[in-house]
Parts: C-alpha cells; structure tokens; sequence
C-alpha cells in the first residue's frame, strides 16, 4: 500500500496520510521508506486486529442489544472504538458470549488475534443455478445495506443464482422463502461474498 492509497481510502489529502504514515512509523507501527509502499511491522498488526475487533465487536452489540440497525452501526462503532477501554471490550465480548461474525458477517479476530477467515466467493463469480450462502456483505454503503435488509438479503442467508438477461451485467436470485427473484448489478454482486451449498 502507498501513501496515496491511504488518503484515498481515508478521504484525506495526501499531506495529511503522508503525516500519519511518519508518525505510525516513528512509533514502530508500519515500515514506510519515502515513496515507497507501507507494511505493518509486527506491532502494527497487533494494534490494528485489536481495532478490528473493538469495532466489530461494537457494532454486534450496538445490534443485538441496543437495537441499532446494521446499516446504522459502522460509523457509531468508528467513534466508540477509540473511547471505550480494553475491559469493556472484554465484558462486550463476553456478554455476547464470544461471536466469531458482526452483523455484516465480517470475521470478530479473537482476544488473542485469531481471525477466521471464512472461504468465500463474491457473489459475482456464483454460476447460474447455483445455492450459496451469504458469508459476508461490505459494510461502505449504508444504502445498499438497507436494500439487501429490504430483500432479506444478510449474513446467513441462502440464495441461488438464476440465469439473467444477456449481457445486462446483472445476476437473478432467488432468496429462500421468497417466491421473486431479485436482480442484482455489479455494484450490488461485489459487495456480498458467498459460501457455494453445492
């Protein structure tokens, strides 16, 4: 990774990802020699599975206990991750009896920064006919996610990939327990990684 990937995925100038990438390599964090790319040192991976994990962990809970829908949580749990200290992690993580997925299904690392990685495709790449389940779905848009939650399209979910209209860059499928089919556009099929059933 480079600087300028950095303040393009953050949304900032590159003179400011230029700074913090100084900075993170003057605390060890990454390993960055000047116009070259950018590596976590072994610290660095440490702290930034850490963070990972407060902040899904925040999100499951702001979920299942508060009562927060999953397209509402990402930025809630982007400021409450900086603020609430490793033993309310702890006590989160133990009162949610230790899920290993947040509601988007994205991997919770363990305490000790384990991360199961679950083995899957996007959805773009399902052959027709085929059944999947959804393994995980990208959190970026909050819109999109408040679309897949209005066709019951979330962690967990089974679906089957039915032949579309040619060359119209989208895919059918059928959700399990519904009788419509839904089609999907690219923008909608690589956001969501599934599981093939068969």
């Amino acid at each position: 990774m480079t600087a300028s990937t950095v303040a393009e995925r953050a949304g900032v100038k590159l003179s400011t990802a230029s700074d913090a990438v100084r900075k993170l390599a003057d605390q060890g964090l990454v390993d960055h020699a000047p116009y070259g790319s950018i590596a976590l040192t072994e610290e660095g991976r440490r702290h930034a599975v850490a963070m990972v994990r407060r902040h899904r962990l925040i999100e499951t809970f702001l979920v299942e206990v508060l009562g927060y829908r999953w397209d509402q949580v990402h930025d809630e749990a982007e400021t409450l991750e900086h603020a609430v200290s490793d033993f309310m992690i702890d006590r989160i993580d133990q009162h949610l009896d230790h899920p290993e997925r947040d509601p988007h299904g994205d991997p919770i690392p363990t305490r000790d920064g384990v991360v199961s990685r679950p083995d899957a495709i996007l959805l773009t790449a399902l052959a027709a006919g085929s059944r999947a389940s959804v393994e995980r779905i990208s959190d970026d848009d909050s819109e999109l996610l408040q679309f897949f939650a209005d066709h019951r399209i979330r962690f967990g979910t089974v679906l089957e990939a039915r032949a579309a209209a040619p060359y119209s860059e989208t895919i059918e499928v059928a959700v399990d327990g519904l009788d419509a089919t839904l089609p999907l556009g690219r923008a909608a099929t690589d956001a969501v990684w599934v599981r093939a059933l068969d």
